[in-house]
Order: structure tokens, then sequence, then C-alpha cells
């Protein structure tokens, strides 16, 4: 499979509403310092530059949607951690979609549009 193929997206709305209902979890690919600035509470953590090394910490009996800023290195991380056999799809627009839509974010509530 090409880590890069796009199989399995959700839009920002049908993540909140999957997060909410206990149906998915979500896994956090930014930076640390992406991170502390807002996120989604209740998301786990593992930058992308640690996925490598972390991503057996991920349950594999849950189904999961990644995340990042716009949803570039979580559309590559989701591809690859289904290439390892997790349930996972990559949320489409990623937190600057998460932010646009008024979805709740930690404080100070900051995504960088670049």
């Amino acid at each position: 499979m090409n880590p890069t193929s796009r199989d399995k997206e959700d839009d920002v709305k049908s993540t909140y509403e999957q997060f909410q209902s206990g149906e998915v979890r979500l896994l956090d690919v930014r930076e640390p310092s992406e991170w502390a600035l807002g996120h989604i509470e209740g998301a786990a953590l593992i930058p992308m530059s640690q996925l490598g090394r972390r991503w057996r910490e991920l349950d594999a009996s849950v189904k999961w949607v990644c995340v990042c800023r716009s949803g570039s290195r979580s559309e590559y991380a989701s591809a690859l951690l289904r290439q390892a056999g997790l349930d996972i799809a990559n949320m489409t627009g990623g937190m600057l979609d998460w932010k646009e839509n008024k979805l709740p974010i930690t404080p100070p509530g900051i995504v960088d549009s670049h």
C-alpha cells in the first residue's frame, strides 16, 4: 500500500460527533509546541517525529482519527498506521477547520495558519 493513498477520511464535524459519542479516539501528530497552543481535550499526542517508535502505544482495539494542523501530516500518518493494522482515519482540514467550525480547543486556542 502506498502511504500517501487516501483511504479513510472524516471531516471535522463528523469527527467531533464520533469523538463525543465515544465511537473514536483522537491522535494528534503535531509537535508539542503546536499542542501547547491549543488542542482537542482528550486527544492523545504522539508527534509525527516520534510516530515510528511510539505507534505501538495506540490501542489497536479502538477506532482512531488522526489530527494535525491542516490535515496533511495526519493524512500521511493515518496511512502509515493503517499499514500497521490500526483502524484509523484522517481528519480533513485539521485543527484549522476545527477552529473555523468553532469546536472546542484548549486555551489559549491558537492554531496558526502559517
